[in-house]
């Protein structure tokens, strides 16, 4: 009986590093490991390939962290036939005008610097890699539910009556990041979250043949906005997003807001008039990145979602991940090294992220509060439709970080209003 009730127990796992999440900044920061010669335990709830509720944009800083720590996953995320180039972004101002920025000056030359790929095929990208290496131990479909605190590191309960034992736990399990609320403690503000929908159409008229991506700033919608992006096949992922206070305070049902816009107002109607949903209008939480929160404690870091890392205007959140997935890697193979998993070791972890995101993201900030003002949306458009310069230093924006840190110096305004050059 003793023999038999010892071979019926529920193993316990031990690990040096335990990931929570499978997403792109857990499976970056596995892979890095990986690079450093640490072997770790990824835990993931799901089962992959699995759906996503996201825009699906990948920027150019995505396909630079993704050659750093493999060029092969480049060379598979562009030659994915769900993928879809992008070029540029055509911004419509309240107003209704539109202005068609170029990522590059030669549009359709080389490698384009953005794409759009469908999360479910994103993911399982990342995923399969991680999987196929020998370092990482993965366990998939299982979600952690407790996490308890010991005096070399942490046992953490897993669902089916297994658990694991690690030093350290990189927490990437995404905006509802159990670890984050109940263990690391970091609110949910309304004032520094947002609430997304988005649904997949086809059959949406006037896509651009380059993969622009839409950003429609309706007065309805600000400081928010409305998205159209382009897929393969005629596809378009559509989708809104607004900070959740204004939703509250204007008893929004978003998934309502986003098929009643598509439907009747006047710069969108038109062209949805044949389109039809493929699939469900689906929501998603949108932790900010307007307030800074610690992401590291007492045997911990926290990736991308999980940190509030999201940008608090574009609503971009794969590359932030992935760029704290590998500075999360770093700082642990580090830990491990030093034999140091204290909360002052750890905070280097903190320090490196906010010096590669912080000043872009404190510009922001800065965009999402004058985003109320639809009048500087619609004078901005409509002076760099009249002047190459102002387009293209924006243009350059997307690119240039100095160039986005303008528009926080009062005579960048002064520039527009007396029509100034503003590219030198």
């Amino acid at each position: 009986m003793q023999a038999s009730s010892a071979s019926n127990a529920a193993p316990t796992h031990a690990t040096d590093v335990l990931i929570v999440g499978g997403g792109p900044g857990g499976c970056t920061a596995a892979l890095q490991l990986a690079r450093h010669g640490v072997r770790s335990m990824l835990v993931e709830k799901a089962v992959f390939p699995r759906d996503k509720v996201c825009g699906d944009a990948l920027s150019g800083k995505v396909m630079r962290v993704l050659g750093r720590i493999d060029p092969n996953l480049v060379e598979r995320v562009n030659a994915d036939a769900h993928r879809m180039a992008s070029w540029g972004v055509t911004f419509v101002a309240p107003g209704g005008r539109s202005l068609r920025v170029p990522f590059s000056r030669h549009t359709g030359v080389g490698e384009a610097p953005g794409a759009i790929l469908p999360r479910r095929a994103f993911d399982a990208v990342l995923f399969d890699a991680v999987k196929r290496h020998s370092a990482v131990q993965m366990l998939e479909a299982t979600a952690a539910k407790q996490y308890t605190r010991t005096a070399d590191g942490w046992t953490i309960a897993l669902e089916g009556g297994r658990s694991v034992r690690c030093r350290l736990v990189l927490a990437a399990d995404g905006a509802n990041s159990h670890f984050a609320r109940h263990v690391a403690g970091l609110p949910m503000e309304p004032r520094h979250h947002a609430a997304g929908v988005r649904a997949y159409y086809r059959g949406i008229t006037g896509l651009d043949p380059d993969g622009f991506i839409e950003l429609h700033f309706l007065k309805e919608l600000l400081p928010g906005y409305l998205w159209i992006f382009p897929l393969p096949g005629g596809r378009a992922n559509v989708g809104l997003g607004l900070r959740s206070d204004h939703v509250r305070t204007r008893r929004l049902d978003l998934k309502a807001e986003l098929e009643r816009l598509v439907t009747t107002h006047p710069t969108l109607r038109h062209r949805f008039a044949n389109a039809a949903a493929d699939g469900p209008v689906q929501g998603m939480g949108l932790p900010l990145a307007s307030k800074r929160h610690p992401l590291s404690g007492e045997g911990y870091l926290l990736i991308g979602d999980a940190g509030h890392l999201i940008d608090p205007f574009t609503g971009e959140g794969i590359s932030h991940a992935m760029i704290s997935g590998a500075h999360a890697a770093d700082v642990a193979h580090e830990a491990l090294r030093e034999g140091r998993t204290d909360p002052a070791f750890l905070r280097t972890y903190d320090a490196r992220v906010w010096k590669r995101l912080g000043q872009e993201l404190s510009i922001s900030t800065r965009l999402q509060d004058l985003a109320h003002q639809a009048w500087l949306f619609d004078f901005v458009v409509k002076r760099a439709n009249r002047n190459p310069a102002l387009a293209d230093t924006i243009s350059s924006m997307f690119t240039d970080l100095d160039l986005r840190a303008r528009l926080r110096k009062p005579g960048f305004y002064m520039d527009l209003v007396l029509g100034r050059r503003l590219n030198g």
